[in-house]
């Protein structure tokens, strides 16, 4: 199902997609069962399947990846390749922006933003694990919790602005 233009524009053989919204599923080719809702909302996705995008450029840059979920303005706007494994889940303006990664749930308003290749995160609340890049196994609950922890793996923040932190690794 297409509504917009250029929607599901490059699809052959892909299946079972449904793209509202100008660009919404514009590259992919064989990915099916995709739901994409917003203005360039999984824009980039190729082959990928599963994955669900809402929102002006929700999942833009997801090519292979399948398995992730994007409700919000540029939510897991970076995802790419992610060793094709997936498994995100994104909730929030920007939530998840930079982050390459598999098997993270980030949800609040520029959650895990800078995220880069860190992986299996819990990280909740208004920037939620900001900073983080490449710390992993990490879980922080509360407005700013862990914001300021960059490389730091297999932390617990829970609370407003809690950030201080030892890297166990």
């Amino acid at each position: 199902t297409s509504f917009g233009a250029t929607s599901l524009f490059s699809t052959t053989t892909g299946t079972l997609n449904t793209a509202i919204g100008q660009s919404s599923l514009y590259s992919n080719t064989t990915g099916g069962s995709n739901t994409a809702l917003g203005l360039q909302a999984l824009l980039s996705n190729t082959t990928a399947s599963n994955n669900t995008a809402v929102g002006y450029q929700a999942l833009y840059s997801t090519t292979t990846v399948g398995n992730n979920t994007a409700l919000g303005f540029q939510a897991g706007y970076s995802q790419t390749t992610a060793n094709n494994i997936g498994s995100n889940t994104y909730i929030g303006y920007q939530a998840g922006y930079a982050t390459t990664s598999e098997q993270n749930l980030m949800a609040g308003s520029l959650a895990g933003y800078a995220n880069s290749t860190g992986k299996t995160h819990v990280l909740v609340g208004f920037k939620a694990g900001f900073n983080n890049t490449t710390g992993s196994n990490n879980t922080f609950v509360g407005n700013s919790a862990g914001q300021n922890v960059t490389t730091g793996s297999s932390n617990t923040f829970i609370g407003s602005g809690v950030s201080v932190y030892r890297d166990w690794e």
